[in-house]
């Protein structure tokens, strides 16, 4: 498991619209320093997880307003994308997450992204 800080500069090398980075899992989820020290390229987009793949456990709405609140204050409202950590299968025929937890995280998600929408804009 390699460190944001450690590849960012690698990431923002690559010439995508938007990056996706795992921020919402014990792992990462202090990583939303970095941006502190990173300029986030203009006119790019960061897409970080705000609820993570690695548990069966359903972020609370809050939560995930509080996330993207976060980046949104540091690297701007309209620069910031609301998504998951990474999938919730390893491959379609070998789920990591059940479909009713799958689901219950994206509605945290809706209900968190609609949440930081009120506050931010």
């Amino acid at each position: 498991d390699v460190p944001l800080k450690d590849i960012v500069d690698i990431i923002l090398r690559v010439r995508a619209g938007a990056y996706c980075v795992e921020a919402a899992n014990p792992r990462h989820g202090h990583e939303w320093q970095v941006w502190e020290n990173v300029k986030l390229p203009d006119g790019k987009i960061l897409i970080p997880g705000v609820v993570a793949h690695t548990t069966n456990l359903v972020e609370h709405p809050e939560l995930v307003a509080q996330r993207i609140a976060t980046y949104a204050r540091m690297l701007g409202r309209e620069n910031v994308i609301a998504g998951t950590d990474c999938g919730f299968s390893q491959g379609a025929f070998t789920p990591r997450v059940h479909s009713s937890i799958m689901w219950a995280k994206l509605q945290a998600l809706t209900e968190g992204a609609a949440l930081a929408t009120e506050r931010l804009w």
